[in-house]
This record gives C-alpha cells, sequence and structure tokens, in this order.
C-alpha cells in the first residue's frame, strides 16, 4: 500500500503567540505513524490535536473532486491566538499492509 508522508507547518499566527511557536515550525507525519519534530523545538498540543483527526485521511490518495483533496489548512483552536497550519504531503511511502498492526 502507498501512504503519504506529511508535514504541518505554521502558516501564520494572527493573534498573538500564546504557546510559543512561530512560523515555520513544523512536525513531520512519516513512514505511515511516526511523529518527527524538529531537536530543540516543540508543537502546541492543542494546535496537533486540531492537526491529527485529519491527517490519515490526508496521507491517503482521495477521489477528485473531495474537498480534502484541495483544502490544506487547519485552526488551532485557540482564540487569541488564531495559528493557522498547512498540510503538505511531501512524498510517497510503500508501506506493507501486513507488517501494520
Amino acid at each position: 500500500m502507498s501512504l503519504w508522508d506529511l508535514r504541518v507547518t505554521v502558516e501564520r499566527i494572527e493573534g498573538r503567540s500564546v504557546c510559543g511557536m512561530d512560523v515555520g515550525d513544523y512536525f513531520e507525519l512519516t513512514n505511515s505513524a511516526e511523529l518527527r519534530i524538529p531537536e530543540g523545538k516543540h508543537f502546541c498540543l492543542y494546535a496537533l490535536q486540531a492537526a491529527l483527526p485529519l491527517l490519515p485521511a490526508k496521507q491517503r490518495d482521495l477521489p477528485q473532486g473531495d474537498w480534502l483533496e484541495r483544502d490544506c489548512h487547519v485552526a488551532c483552536p485557540d482564540p487569541d491566538e488564531r495559528l493557522v497550519m498547512r498540510v503538505d504531503r511531501t512524498r510517497r511511502c510503500d508501506l506493507r499492509s501486513g507488517d501494520l498492526t
């Protein structure tokens, strides 16, 4: 089976950065389920939880015209921060489904 590796990047902060993240901060989802954050950096738990539900679908090829195929933005739930993240597909990863749970 084939899945996409993803990078979720802070694209903009329209309010005040309460969690200490900056534009350009990111995490990566690789090899189906491995979450990677650059050494010495952090990613806000609440911003992360806002993005997590969309990631399994973004890892897969979706039907043409599916709204999630076109849409790549997700917002942190903190109304004072208004942090907006972009989800990008970075590389296709071929996996054997028998190796996964």
